[in-house]
């Protein structure tokens, strides 16, 4: 990693700088296979399984037996942690739940606010090197609190044209409606236009690479909503002498082997300490399997030191992890300090991998500095707000003139008529 001392805030900017490609280096390949599978729906969609993925599918939708049949080959050791996260998340984000909201603006003037599932949505789940059965709980169990009613999940198969036996028993544990062997832009273009088999859907929710990335921002344009810009996993830690130095390697590099185009960063105003965390990571990269991916994302991560706290502070707020980590013996500073993160873990015993899993809180975060603007997924993310009111004729009487003048200095005649033959019949 490049070790880098007190810069100035000038360089931040470069420094933080994403090891990402440019939208328009990817942009031309997403809007040709849109534009493919908008016209030639399945079909178009298993050309391009065959090309990326390797393999041919006479059906992308998977069966019940398969399902069965991956089920009874995962470990009863796993199914029980499967289960306790799902508990977990579950606990989590049905306490998000928000009762009906409802005021008396006016006498006569009732305003409330409820919130509805979204119908029909589209998890996007990776497989690639690693798939990520965990994401399909962090997703289907809040739209299924949330009661949206019809869950889509798709993800690329592997070379033998299956899924991997976990996302199937975590997907049938969290009741998706149904499932899709098809992942990358072809899958993100079927769930936005549907197709004979996909359905189209209203919402795209899931991590992905960053022509996933580029994909779900393309589906907005036509009319279908995604979750947020969520591209490749990053972390960034501070930390001071109070910390172990192993401890945040190891949660470095639990970033680090997400993807070769992860990043990770660790700010510190301890040179010591960053030496002791430069040399743990030298020792704990070689012992891991996917050690390789993890060197090419270290080759693009950053070891940081700063003069104090409060550089540190508006340094992580101007990169805004997706991840951000604190060990600190003022830990307080950072908690009420950070402005910009997408999910926060705090002290020596909370690794970032427990909210990755288990604890309960959801790992699909903003990455790419859109936590400025940006939230995490949660149980919001699955429901509109509905707003209705009802106004007596009482009401009327009393907010109906403040109505009519509003609507004749805009200029807006009928607003006015509207209430004016009301209040005239009420008056009569």
């Amino acid at each position: 990693m490049n070790i880098i001392e007190n810069p100035n805030p000038s360089e931040w900017s470069d420094i933080l700088k994403r090891p990402t490609q440019t939208v328009n280096d990817i942009e031309t390949t997403v809007n040709e296979i849109f534009e493919d599978v908008k016209r030639h729906g399945d079909a178009a969609v298993a050309k391009y399984t065959s090309i990326f993925d390797g393999v041919s599918l006479e059906n992308s939708l998977v069966s019940e037996a398969e399902i069965e049949v991956a089920t009874n080959q995962v470990s009863e050791d796993l199914k029980t942690a499967i289960k306790k996260a799902f508990s977990n998340i579950e606990r989590f984000h049905a306490a998000q739940k928000t009762s009906r909201v409802e005021v008396e603006t006016t006498n006569g003037v009732k305003c409330w606010q409820e919130k509805r599932g979204i119908e029909k949505i589209g998890l996007y789940i990776p497989g690639g090197t690693a798939p990520l059965f965990s994401t399909v709980l962090m997703l289907a169990i809040p739209a299924k609190i949330a009661g949206c009613k019809e869950i889509v999940l798709c993800t690329p198969p592997n070379a033998s044209g299956k899924i991997a036996n976990e996302i199937l028993f975590a997907a049938q544990l969290c009741g998706v409606s149904k499932i899709v062997k098809v992942g990358g832009i072809q899958a993100i273009a079927a769930l936005t236009f549907g197709t004979e088999t996909i359905p189209q859907v209203y919402k795209i929710f899931g991590p992905g690479n960053q022509f996933v990335t580029v994909a779900k921002q393309l589906a907005t344009k036509f009319g279908v909503a995604i979750d947020m810009p969520a591209g490749p996993s990053e972390l960034l830690v501070y930390a001071d002498d109070s910390g172990n130095a192993s401890y945040v390697a190891s949660d470095l590099l639990s970033q680090a082997e997400h993807g070769a185009d992860s990043q990770v960063i660790l700010v510190s105003t301890s040179k010591g300490f960053i030496t002791d965390v430069s040399a743990a990571l030298s020792s704990q990269i070689e012992q891991l399997p996917r050690r390789d991916i993890a060197k090419k994302a270290i080759a693009n991560s950053k070891l940081i030191l700063v003069e104090n706290e409060s550089i540190a502070l508006n340094l992580i707020n101007a990169y805004a992890p997706e991840h951000f980590i604190i060990c600190s013996a003022n830990e307080s500073v950072f908690i009420n300090g950070v402005q910009n993160a997408g999910s926060v873990f705090i002290g020596n015993y909370t690794p970032e991998s427990a909210g990755d899993y288990a604890s309960g809180t959801n790992h699909t975060l903003p990455t790419n500095g859109f936590s400025r603007a940006y939230s995490g997924v949660n149980l919001d993310s699955f429901s509109k707000s509905i707003t209705f009111q009802k106004i007596t004729a009482e009401g009327l009487l009393e907010l109906g003139p403040v109505i009519e003048a509003m609507a004749a200095a805009e200029g807006l005649q009928a607003h006015k008529n509207a209430v004016s033959l009301r209040l005239n019949d009420l008056k009569n």
